[in-house]
């Protein structure tokens, strides 16, 4: 509650001050208020000539200069009781008017000081300047909250009475809205608190239609002492501001969420869910069908450019489904007139495939970098009012911001496509079916912006019925890392070749990286790239494993990565331990490998870091996640395909963070029957033995046609080993398995050496005829000598 204000009306009494004078200016009385503007007792007044009051008493011609009538007004400078000066301002009234101009007449003078009624009268002139103004709606209320003043624009429409004095709005506006702008100023009138800028949405009963928006700001009216009197409300129609703040922050809405993925589909999803119901009742976005085949868009000769539903929300029927194909012209200068036209609300005006009920319809090109992407298209149906022209503006610049990212969207899914082809042709088949493992991988590339990884595994046959087994990590996202990757299979493969122990390769793989490295880091110097960052580095992880089905024999070494996992026949899981050793391209560090036997019909499980890392702080966990899946899936007879396909899914789904890779090996064992072993001393006598054994030996097993070769060959590499051997024993044995492999070992590192031998030579052509007579040899080194091997394909049924 307000305390009761001083009072600055120049009507009351206890403001104007008023002298009664004869004709000659001599004071005859005065009021209490003269008493106080002239700091003087009525005594002292009483009698005194009018012009002793003034400052200077020689102005008092220039006084009565100022009369033009019998009632006039003019202004003086008065010197009151203390001493000080004071302009006042006077007018004249005559007491007796039918003595006018006589001694006798009396005059009565009243008077105020001129601060006093000037501020009267210009908070009069605003007041009145107020009412007449028409672009802010004024009203003053009673108690009852009925209407006693309003000015000429108190709502902008029709609907409203001309003459609203003693109405309550209820009478003339929607009860709803009548119920708000009341609440509000009965609150102002028991509180007095002021309330600003309120907005209300106002219809009236005629013209209900939309409404518009206005700004309500009230205060509380007081007389003097402080009696509420009612309240005076300002009403600023704000309905076209409102609507540029809501379309401002449509288009802020719609940026921040248009950009949040590079995936087609997302973006124009979020398209039309921002735009609905924002802006319109349904929307629909239409996309070139070269986008979705990340091409560049190009139109047909007739002008006319093919387009696919991609997304669309709101009410619809078969228009409006995703997938329908769409056609829009080349855009014309016509074009934005004719989306525009639909603002007019006609069913003629709607789009033709609009939903059914739509009234109002627009459609905006999504257009970049010269390139016509698609369309998007609202409607509006029911009760909303048609489209506007600033309406169509926004759709505009949101379809110019949308078609950006449908533009980065379709560049990113070329390159991402692009990488991921090269990625899978760099990769071996998912399954494989060697003698040794039953093989089956599952790949999946990561959804990240920065593209794919550097991800690769294979499955590599090595000599006597072996195989490799390889998963691998490369540093980094993108081209660099998949054409790092494709490097370093390649060069895996290679050194697989040379039948390399497990350790050994890696050493020789890590002395790659680096120098790959160091020639990166060169040509980054001599071009001036600026600082390297994790995607130029050549840096990965590997695991390197072999198996042989003859003894069951499993050698690993690891540069970093995680230990492979062991399913066993019994359904126990466990994790070899494999010391990790540094990643490659680290240097300077060896390798330990790990010899252990796996049982027949055991799996063995390589993968990445992304299967069992994804959304986990412990690295722990994910791996006791993949054991426990392990047992699940991996059960002895089912398909390794379909166990590894429910093992990813479980573990990494999407999205995918980084790339993903599971390679699942089933060990198969050769049979004792299906493998022969002799001892055979190093004397060139035992040569004729060795033969014997061969010929025998095939004979058991069927293959006498390849008696004659196997027998020559063993024949040879027995005579070699035993000649340039240098002492020791030798061992013959033969494999079947899938082929006949026949091999010899001895105690020498001599790497035989094939050589065309002249004419003239007695020696020197054995390998040249071992490898005219077999399919494939070689030999290995061991860690007792070395290992020469042939192999001869088996006869067919």
């Amino acid at each position: 509650m307000r305390t009761a204000r001083g009072n600055d009306d120049p009507l009351d009494a206890g403001n104007t001050a008023g002298l009664v004078v004869d004709g000659t200016g001599t004071v005859l009385g005065c009021t209490p208020a003269a008493e106080t503007l002239l700091n003087r007792p009525a005594d002292d007044l009483s009698g005194r000539r009018v012009r002793e009051l003034l400052a200077d008493p020689a102005c008092w011609p220039d006084v009565l200069a100022q009369r033009d009538g019998p009632v006039w007004e003019g202004s003086a400078v008065v010197r009151k009781g203390g001493g000080e000066e004071a302009e006042v301002l006077f007018r004249v009234l005559p007491l007796d008017p039918g003595r006018t101009g006589r001694h006798d007449a009396r005059l009565l003078v009243l008077g105020a000081p001129r601060s006093m009624l000037a501020k009267w009268r210009q908070a009069h002139a605003f007041l009145e300047e107020l009412f007449l103004q028409d672009r802010v709606g004024l009203a003053m209320f009673d108690t009852d909250l009925r209407l006693e003043r309003t000015n000429t624009h108190l709502l902008p429409y029709t609907g409203v009475p001309d003459d609203l004095r003693g109405l309550r709005l209820a009478a003339f506006l929607q009860d709803e809205d009548a119920r708000s702008i009341d609440g509000v100023l009965r609150q102002v009138l028991t509180t007095g608190t002021p309330q600003v800028g309120t907005e209300i949405l106002v219809r009236t009963r005629v013209d209900p239609g939309a409404g518009r928006i206005v700004a309500l700001s009230a205060f509380r009216l007081q007389d003097p002492q402080g009696r509420v009197m009612g309240v005076t409300a300002l009403f600023v129609d704000v309905t076209e501001q409102r609507r540029a703040r809501e379309r401002l922050d449509l288009l802020h809405r719609a940026t921040a969420v248009v950009g949040n993925s590079l995936s087609l589909a997302e973006t124009t999803g979020d398209l039309v869910d921002v735009l609905v119901p924002a802006l319109a009742d349904a929307a629909a976005v239409d996309i070139a069908e070269s986008v979705f085949a990340h091409e560049e868009p190009e139109g047909h000769e007739d002008g006319r450019h093919l387009l696919r539903r991609a997304a669309v929300t709101g009410p619809g029927g078969d228009s409006l489904r995703v997938g329908a194909p769409v056609s829009a012209d080349r855009p014309r200068p016509a074009a934005r007139g004719a989306a525009a036209g639909a603002r007019t609300g006609t069913a003629a005006d709607a789009p033709p495939s609009g939903p059914p009920g739509a009234h109002s319809g627009m459609s905006a090109l999504l257009r970049a970098r010269g390139r016509l992407l698609g369309q998007v298209t609202v409607w509006r149906t029911g009760p909303r009012t048609p489209f506007e022209k600033d309406d169509l503006a926004l759709l505009e610049e949101i379809a110019s911001r949308a078609a950006l990212v449908v533009d980065n969207a379709r560049r990113y899914a070329r390159e991402r496509h692009a990488a991921v082809s090269l990625q899978r042709s760099l990769l071996p088949p998912t399954t494989a079916d060697t003698v040794a493992v039953q093989s089956a991988s599952v790949y999946l590339p990561t959804d990240t912006a920065t593209g794919v990884s550097g991800d690769w595994f294979d499955v590599i046959p090595l000599s006597s019925a072996r195989v490799a087994l390889v998963v691998g990590d490369v540093v980094g996202h993108g081209l660099q890392a998949t054409a790092t990757m494709g490097r370093l299979r390649t060069a895996v493969r290679t050194l697989a070749d040379l039948d390399l122990e497990p350790d050994e390769l890696l050493a020789h793989l890590d002395d790659l990286v680096s120098q790959l490295t160091d020639e990166t880091a060169d040509a980054a110097g001599a071009h001036d790239r600026g600082p390297r960052t994790a995607y130029d580095s050549y840096g990965a992880t590997c695991l390197y494993m072999t198996y042989d089905p003859v003894t069951r024999h499993c050698v690993a070494a690891s540069a970093g990565h995680p230990p492979p996992a062991l399913l066993r026949p019994d359904g126990s899981v466990g994790y070899l331990d494999v010391s990790p050793g540094p990643p490659l391209g680290v240097g300077g560090l060896p390798f330990e490998p790990l010899e252990t036997e796996v049982e027949e019909n055991s799996v063995l499980a390589l993968y990445t870091d992304g299967l069992v890392e994804r959304g986990r702080a412990d690295l722990d966990e994910g791996m006791a996640t993949l054991a426990s899946l392990l047992t699940r899936a991996g059960a002895p007879g089912r398909p390794l395909q379909e166990a590894g396909r429910q093992i990813v899914s479980r573990l990494a789904p999407r999205p995918l963070s980084d790339d993903v890779t599971l390679l699942l090996a089933r060990t198969r064992v050769i049979a004792p029957d299906d493998c022969a072993t002799w001892r055979l001393e190093a004397d060139p006598a035992v040569v004729a033995h060795a033969r014997t054994l061969v010929v025998r030996q095939l004979s058991h097993w069927g293959l006498d046609e390849l008696s004659f070769t196997t027998e020559l060959v063993a024949s040879e590499l027995v005579t070699n080993a035993i000649r340039y051997a240098g002492g020791g024993s030798v061992e013959l044995r033969l494999i079947r398995a899938g082929a006949l492999i026949c091999e010899v070992s001895d105690a020498s590192s001599t790497q035989p050496r094939m050589r065309r031998a002249r004419a003239t030579e007695e020696g020197g052509r054995g390998l040249f005829l071992i490898a005219q007579l077999t399919e494939r040899w070689g030999s290995r080194y061991t860690r007792h000598g070395k290992t020469i091997w042939t192999q001869q394909p088996l006869p067919g049924p």
